[in-house]
């Protein structure tokens, strides 16, 4: 029984232990998470007017530029994933490579190969586990995204496309990542980059009878696209490694929440064990004390 106590005492120790490190473990995250939304929303106005720019390009010009012209045949499809580089954060990394696989799926159903970019140790570590070749790998920069990074993505990106998929490049460009809508929500997202796809979710709608403006590109349309779409690019990559950022600690403080309520619960099962145990021990020492009473008087 006293065998029985200690490994009861054991395990209430190692609960509270686990307590303490997801406890610190969630404060740090809610620390983090502050400074990762404030970014997020730092970049919305410039991210928005470069896309409102590249749309009034693209839109208002009959210019055939090739990264707003639609390939014949696709080739080869770009699909760059967002990861995070630790983990511990519930099921962020594991819901953005099941998206991200899933897309590959899609893409090779239509006749596509898809060509994989990792961006964070996790999904890394996926495909070198899973034995999938990628085409590149960034790690290192995901709790706190530097814009060199996004800038470093963008080039290799523009490179591959500008190649084409016939010469070893791609044809299209995916982004794979978790979107934070709130504190509780993570929604994995995909969008189509290039050929050029322009998705502005957080425009307000124009009014009815709106009169559009008339606009003149100097020195020409193709000048302006050449100068603004690798800009474009830039801003939407580092706006997804932001949200990303900003999904994985939100992530993690839920995760860390969830495993010290779990501490809870076992401290509180292990305690109330431990004092069945206990109670059963003095019944059984009560019950010795009694028998041996009983046998002592019944022997004189």
């Amino acid at each position: 029984m006293g065998a029985q106590l200690r490994v009861y005492k054991q395990k209430i120790s190692s609960a509270q232990t686990t307590k303490k490190i997801t406890k610190a473990m969630e404060l740090i995250a809610a620390s983090r998470i502050q400074k990762a939304m404030a970014r997020v929303r730092a970049s919305s106005p410039f991210a928005r007017a470069v896309t409102q720019a590249v749309s009034a390009v693209a839109t208002y010009s009959n210019v055939d530029h090739p990264l707003t012209r639609e390939p014949e045949t696709i080739r080869r499809s770009a699909v760059v994933i967002f990861s995070s580089d630790r983990g511990l954060a519930g099921a962020f990394n594991s819901q953005i490579l099941r998206e991200a696989m899933e897309l590959g799926e899609l893409i090779r159903s239509q006749g596509s190969e898809p060509v994989y970019y990792l961006v964070g140790r996790k999904a890394v570590g996926y495909f070198q586990f899973r034995g999938i070749a990628a085409a590149a790998e960034w790690t290192g920069d995901t709790d706190t995204p530097h814009f060199k990074t996004a800038e470093e993505i963008s080039a290799t990106l523009l490179e591959a496309f500008n190649r084409g998929g016939a010469d070893g490049g791609v044809d299209e460009l995916h982004l794979v990542y978790n979107r934070f809508v709130s504190m509780m929500t993570q929604s994995p997202e995909t969008v189509r980059l290039l050929p050029l796809e322009i998705v502005e979710s957080e425009a307000s709608p124009e009014p009815s009878g709106a009169v559009y403006p008339l606009y003149e590109f100097e020195p020409d349309a193709e000048t302006v696209l050449d100068a603004i779409l690798p800009v474009y690019i830039q801003s939407r990559v580092f706006n997804a490694l932001l949200q990303s950022s900003a999904a994985k600690q939100a992530a993690t403080q839920k995760a860390m929440k969830s495993a010290s309520d779990n501490a809870d619960k076992l401290i509180t099962d292990y305690t109330r064990l431990r004092n069945n145990a206990r109670q059963a021990e003095i019944t059984q020492q009560i019950a010795e004390i009694v028998g041996g009473a009983d046998a002592l008087s019944s022997s004189k």
